[in-house]
């Protein structure tokens, strides 16, 4: 097995205000080619760290290295090794949608047709090669939210940090984000993701930290923080109730809640999928499905109180 390299390191990172310590010795490595992302319940250290990563804020001490080389002493060459995907919007509104990604390789030192081949080939991928010619301005939220990954990734950055990309997507627009951005760390590229949302670390990420307040609580495999939620709670929604038999409902803590909604508790190990599979065979349609609670808020409190 090849040894893979840091390509972030961060050690004992402070950060201080006159008014308030909002870093505290932070320690963090991700390595070359991860898929890392960082739970976060407060605010203050994810939009600290990540511009600090882009020389957007500097840091009170502390070593942060991009790909090996340290931002204090050559910035401009390790920020040339990430892009950051923020949730707001930052580009020209009246700009094409075509020559946005193009302008964007020109300060990387692309030529002009190296970077349209590259912004087709993207605009392609994420279905919007056929508004190549509007203004920006005139796309829809999630159009705009994918011409920003296409930004992102004309220069063929080693590290991209997607900051919730996915917040407020539907469910099948969440979904084929997640696809892409899967394929394109199998094809080498570094993930940082911060995200709200627990899903979208079981299906993509390999490692995960915690973070709260100053400090990570947590910095270890998706698989072993997810061994921390013993079980969780699922609504159901379904019109055959009736026909749920007693076999199932022994294996399953079950609770009826009124004519078309029950709950189950089921053990992390277990398989939702399992379960459907289970209610398919009894011709139990089941119309929808939710967590009970915050999964990312109880897994927080859980280990908050260690």
């Amino acid at each position: 097995m090849i040894e893979k390299n840091n390509i972030i390191e961060i050690k004992n990172l402070v950060k201080e205000y006159s008014w308030k310590e909002v870093l505290k010795s932070i320690n963090l490595e991700v390595k070359d080619w991860d898929f890392f992302a960082l739970l976060w319940h407060n605010w203050a250290w994810k939009t600290t760290t990540i511009n600090i990563l882009t020389n957007l804020v500097k840091k009170t001490s502390g070593i942060v290295k991009i790909n090996g080389v340290d931002i204090d002493n050559d910035f401009k060459k390790a920020r040339s090794y990430l892009w950051v995907v923020p949730q707001e919007f930052n580009f020209d509104p009246f700009a094409k949608v075509i020559d946005i990604p193009v302008i964007q390789a020109w300060y990387y030192w692309i030529k002009k047709e190296e970077a349209i081949k590259k912004t087709e080939e993207l605009l392609k991928k994420l279905d919007l090669w056929e508004k190549r010619n509007n203004k920006a301005k005139e796309l829809s939220w999630w159009m705009k939210r994918r011409l920003m990954i296409v930004r992102a990734l004309v220069h063929n950055p080693k590290i991209l940090i997607l900051d919730e990309p996915t917040a407020w997507v539907d469910v099948h627009l969440r979904q084929s984000m997640w696809e892409f951005i899967t394929d394109l760390n199998k094809k080498g590229t570094t993930i940082i993701l911060t995200t709200h949302y627990l899903e979208e670390v079981e299906s993509m990420a390999k490692k995960v930290a915690i973070l709260d307040k100053w400090n990570i609580l947590e910095n270890t495999t998706t698989k072993n923080l997810l061994s921390k939620m013993q079980e969780e709670s699922i609504i159901l929604t379904s019109n055959d109730f009736d026909n749920i038999w007693d076999e199932f409902k022994k294996k399953y803590s079950y609770l009826k809640i009124d004519e078309n909604e029950f709950e189950i508790t089921i053990k992390s190990w277990d398989n939702l999928n399992k379960v459907f599979e289970e209610l398919s065979k009894q011709n139990i349609e089941i119309t929808s499905f939710r967590n009970k609670t915050n999964r990312l808020e109880a897994l927080f409190m859980k280990i908050i109180k260690k």
